[in-house]
């Protein structure tokens, strides 16, 4: 269970991947995205740690770039008065999510305090491809950022995958600069995660004492170890995560029926 016994810890929510349409009924894979995803947020809101101290969401947001599927995001998540951390997919619109999802209680990208942590909030979007890069100009903010946060706990979030997840058609649409990225992070002993949507299924690594975390789409999931691309039977998918003063993460996945 991700209910931590540090009373400071900073709880944080996960939802990935909700490909969200401008049409209620818009679907993809036998499932209607609206649904799903307005399941796993009443999910979230009967849990004993609701509400959380903040809420991230790792991309593919709206599948079909619509300024309408932007707004009813907004909408399901403006009242409750807490910060939604928001970084965009290989299906959003950055542009429109700079416009929609950028004043308080919304944030994209950057980096926020919560708690005893920072939160990097990494774009590897590159507009017209699947897979995703960061870049040489994001790979040094995000160390000047590091370097000036050294006496924090850092926990990076972003939308495709650092480390190959052992399906060749998924690894092929991941992080092209994945080893430059996992080079800056070795030079930095603080940071204590990362943590990944885009791939539509839970995984929970340890390397070089960092914990690697990907977390099920809100509405369908990839079969894991796979050469081709399969839909798995699992359910919709959400990540709780207890980030504590002492740099642990106390984290548990829960499945919505």
């Amino acid at each position: 269970m991700a209910q931590s016994s540090d009373k400071h810890a900073a709880v944080l929510l996960q939802f990935t991947d909700t490909h969200l349409h401008a049409a209620l009924d818009g679907h993809m894979h036998g499932v209607t995205t609206q649904q799903t995803f307005d399941a796993a947020l009443n999910h979230a809101r009967e849990d004993s740690r609701w509400p959380p101290d903040a809420i991230v969401v790792t991309g593919d947001i709206v599948q079909d770039e619509s300024r309408v599927g932007y707004q009813r995001f907004r909408e399901a998540f403006q009242d409750f008065g807490l910060p939604v951390f928001c970084i965009p997919g290989n299906h959003d619109d950055p542009k429109l999510m700079a416009e929609l999802l950028m004043s308080p209680p919304f944030q994209l990208c950057g980096n926020a305090k919560l708690g005893d942590w920072r939160l990097l909030l990494l774009s590897t979007f590159d507009k017209g491809k699947d897979g995703g890069v960061i870049g040489l100009d994001r790979l040094a903010k995000m160390e000047e950022a590091l370097s000036k946060y050294s006496q924090e706990h850092v926990l990076i979030c972003m939308h495709h995958q650092p480390l190959d997840m052992g399906s060749a058609w998924l690894d092929g649409v991941g992080l092209r600069d994945a080893q430059e990225f996992l080079e800056v992070i070795d030079r930095h002993s603080h940071v204590r995660g990362v943590l990944w949507g885009h791939v539509h299924q839970a995984s929970d690594r340890e390397r070089k004492n960092v914990r690697f975390l990907s977390t099920p789409s809100t509405c369908f999931q990839f079969l894991p170890d796979t050469d081709t691309a399969a839909i798995d039977t699992r359910s919709p998918g959400l990540r709780w995560l207890a980030l504590e003063s002492d740099g642990k993460i106390t984290t548990e996945v829960e499945w919505v029926d």
